[in-house]
């Protein structure tokens, strides 16, 4: 009798737990501001293999830089953790002498992490080899993907903002400048003549700007006075600009080139390898999700399809990859709209439903690859876009998530690890609302806390 008495308590005891937080979340799901706002949520308790909470999870809806999470999987599914980033310096000369009598050609490979920095071991390894004159061109070779510049459906007047920067085979500082005004004096980094600075005195109020009316790299400066502010803009034609601040670099270390600077999208033959730098994946993982970086998504993206489908890369065929991880989570790839690999793009319509059956797959994955994706994450009031939020409370240090903010829209995607020590995987979508998205942030860091509270 004691032992059946226990069962039921057991049994009852277990079935009222997700009913509190059923009834939990539902008060939140009921509030007035969502009257005109919608919001879709699903959450699964891993460790107990079950589904705890979902709502509207169906529904199509923009991820904005929830997209990342499966841009980010598949890199580490398909690419593999060993996958690296290359950016190759080649030559078609030979050296006698002080004299390199050829061409210096970079061959880009869509590393979205290159700095300015990262040209010093180069010029390091043409000065051991006692090259102080090229008597032939700067080239860049940028066959390995295509011409297109941005995403499908990325907004016209986000130019010049430094979250949709130009996307290349050759990129450098993320593509773009950085303008310096401390107590007005003025400087950019890095220090090119790749871009020209206009100061402009017919407006009240202080601009800092690029004229992206006319696509020129133009940086346009209204009334500096005494301000002190900084500033990241994109550029045009990154490519050129990798290769144009490599040629001051060189030059300013007494290293010449007589011929011209220029880009080719034609492979060349024949060809000897100068300097390789090459930048792990987990390099780049960290700043697509940890920083929410835009460019590395979609050179993640880019790499993806050509690894699968050779060059030109294309944002087509990365799609396909995407798809094909889609497909492993036994759902139809066909039933979502996939533009990019950022979320970028208003195009992009995803549900909850997906990005769990994504975060379940990638917790069955080996526990390397899991940890991969699980360390690249932000972590409640520790860093990346979280560094600032769930600071006070349970949640704190516990809460490992990827954010995503539109005009409009505001996503939070991940795990928890509860009060009890259960692994939860959550997704919350919110959309269709104007103004701050502060309200709706502080909507899904209290379902988080109730998450966590609740066994």
């Amino acid at each position: 009798m004691l032992k059946i008495i226990l069962v039921v308590f057991i049994y009852f005891n277990s079935i009222a737990l997700p009913q509190s937080i059923k009834k939990e979340l539902e008060k939140y799901l009921n509030k007035n501001i969502f009257d005109t706002t919608l919001i879709a949520i699903q959450v699964d308790n891993l460790s107990k293999g079950k589904t705890i909470f979902k709502k509207n999870e169906k529904l199509l809806l923009h991820p904005a830089s929830n997209m990342k999470l499966l841009t980010s999987a598949a890199a580490i599914v398909f690419l593999g953790n060993n996958f690296k980033f290359k950016t190759y310096l080649l030559t078609n000369g030979n050296i006698l002498n002080d004299t390199l009598y050829g061409d210096l050609i970079f061959y880009g490979g869509c590393d979205p992490q290159f700095q300015t920095n990262d040209f010093y071991p180069i010029l390091e390894n043409i000065k051991s080899k006692g090259i102080s004159y090229i008597k032939g061109n700067l080239i860049g070779d940028v066959s390995f993907k295509d011409n297109i510049y941005w995403g499908k459906g990325w907004m016209w007047d986000d130019d010049p903002s430094s979250d949709a920067p130009r996307l290349a085979a050759l990129n450098l500082n993320k593509n773009c400048i950085t303008v310096n005004i401390t107590n007005g004096k003025l400087s950019i980094d890095p220090k090119t003549n790749f871009v020209k600075i206009i100061h402009q005195f017919d407006e009240d109020k202080f601009i800092v700007d690029r004229n992206w009316l006319e696509n020129k790299n133009e940086i346009i400066i209204k009334n500096i006075s005494n301000k002190s502010a900084s500033f990241s803009i994109n550029i045009v034609n990154p490519e050129m600009y990798f290769l144009t601040v490599f040629r001051e670099v060189l030059d300013s270390n007494g290293i010449k080139i007589s011929g011209e600077t220029r880009l080719v999208n034609q492979s060349q033959n024949a060809l000897d390898t100068l300097y390789c730098l090459e930048r792990d994946l987990n390099e780049v993982l960290l700043d697509v999700n940890k920083n929410s970086d835009n460019l590395s998504a979609e050179m993640l993206l880019l790499v993806l399809g050509e690894k699968y489908f050779g060059k030109p890369a294309t944002f087509e065929n990365g799609i396909n990859v995407l798809e094909m991880l889609i497909d492993s989570l036994r759902i139809k790839p066909k039933n979502y709209r996939i533009v990019d690999g950022s979320g970028v793009s208003h195009y992009n319509l995803l549900s909850v439903e997906l990005i769990i059956k994504l975060l379940n797959f990638m917790h069955n994955q080996s526990d390397e690859n899991f940890t991969t994706f699980l360390n690249s994450l932000p972590i409640s009031g520790v860093d990346g876009t979280l560094k600032n939020r769930m600071k006070e409370d349970e949640t704190f240090f516990n809460v490992f998530a990827k954010t995503g903010t539109l005009s409009g829209v505001s996503c939070l995607s991940g795990y928890i690890k509860n009060k009890s020590g259960d692994l939860i995987s959550f997704s919350i979508f919110i959309q269709n609302f104007v103004g701050s998205a502060k309200r709706y942030r502080d909507i899904q860091d209290e379902i988080c806390k109730i998450i966590y509270l609740n066994k």
